[in-house]
């Protein structure tokens, strides 16, 4: 086990030097630092004011040396502009520069969008998401599970295909489209109900049930049906095992035959489906936060793009990325001791 997390590290690492450095080299593009200068400086810049400013500032410089700064293996830059020294690694109020500021070190940057450091931006919208995720996760796992394995235990019955079709249903959905529904038919004066708030705004300081539900249903609406399905397909392969038709013979009640046979085996192959949920969510929120207004970290991805926001942009992907591969690890371990015949070799 050791050694194969050691090689999964090991791969995990070259994985995100890879990916990081592809998504650096797109938003470092001549045409997006050109606007970059534009929106921060003066739109109506001329080409040799442009390559004055992305000059003094470190930008046309190669993309290994910028590359290599913003991990922090290579020293930041230093200029003096206007008679004033700056540089990345310069920051308002400090008594030294240091030498070094890059992930390795904590730094990510400067956000030219919000005016604060990128670590804590992501920080605080990092929390925000996660704590809708959380919910989404509370109300999705088991609803989506004893969808599953009720259609599962009696395949081909009545209650197998409305229960599947109820999760084809609710996966072909966008999350766009039931929000957009939820909003309409619960929280707006289309319809009179306004049962709840059409903006999660609010829920950035107090979670409420009026304030919250909205974006949750919306969530796991759309995440329950793929789990759901994954579950009801391994629970009605378990039903036909041997070992199950051997309980049944020996005078098991069905119901004992479920839960101590069927349910754990069958919850294996839906284990892996799980883990894989959270980089959704934490994708998939753009969409979702975006739409209820809630300033989590899809909202704050969005805004970073169309702001062409760079350093931001590249926080929220060095993030991501963990995300997925840390997921992945424990998805595969988690595997290993839910099923014995697996081993680590």
């Amino acid at each position: 086990m050791l050694e194969f997390l050691i090689k999964r590290l090991g791969v995990m690492i070259l994985t995100i030097l890879c990916l990081t450095f592809i998504v650096f080299f797109l938003t470092n593009l001549e045409p997006n630092l050109q606007r970059l200068a534009k929106t921060q400086a003066n739109n109506r810049m001329t080409d040799a004011q442009v390559e004055s400013w992305l000059g003094a500032r470190g930008y046309k410089r190669h993309i290994v040396i910028k590359y290599g700064e913003w991990i922090g293996i290579i020293p930041g830059w230093k200029n003096t502009i206007n008679d004033v020294e700056t540089g990345r690694c310069y920051r308002t109020g400090q008594e030294s520069t240091p030498r070094f500021c890059g992930i390795l070190q904590g730094a990510m940057g400067y956000s030219t969008v919000f005016r604060d450091e990128v670590t804590t931006i992501i920080g605080k919208r990092l929390w925000l998401t996660g704590k809708l995720m959380f919910w989404v996760m509370v109300v999705m796992i088991p609803l989506a599970l004893l969808i599953g394995v009720l259609a599962g235990m009696r395949e081909r019955s009545k209650l197998d295909r409305g229960l599947s079709t109820f999760s084809i249903a609710t996966t072909a959905t966008p999350e766009y489209v039931s929000g957009v529904i939820f909003i309409v038919v619960f929280a707006s004066s289309v319809v009179g109900l306004k049962w709840f708030k059409g903006s999660a705004a609010s829920a950035m300081d107090t979670i409420t049930f009026d304030n919250f539900t909205l974006p949750v249903a919306t969530m796991v609406l759309y995440g329950m049906g793929y789990i759901a399905r994954m579950t009801r397909a391994s629970m009605a392969e378990v039903m036909t095992a041997q070992y199950i038709r051997t309980a049944r013979l020996k005078g098991v009640k069905f119901s004992g035959v479920v839960t101590r046979h069927a349910l754990r085996n069958a919850l294996i192959a839906p284990f892996t489906v799980i883990m894989l949920q959270f980089p959704w969510l934490l994708t998939g929120v753009v969409i979702v936060e975006t739409l209820f207004n809630y300033k989590g970290f899809g909202w704050t991805l969005v805004q970073a793009a169309s702001n062409n926001d760079i350093e931001l942009l590249l926080g929220c992907s060095i993030v991501a990325v963990i995300v997925v591969l840390l997921t992945q690890l424990i998805s595969d371990i988690g595997y290993v001791f839910l099923n014995p015949r697996i081993r680590v070799n």
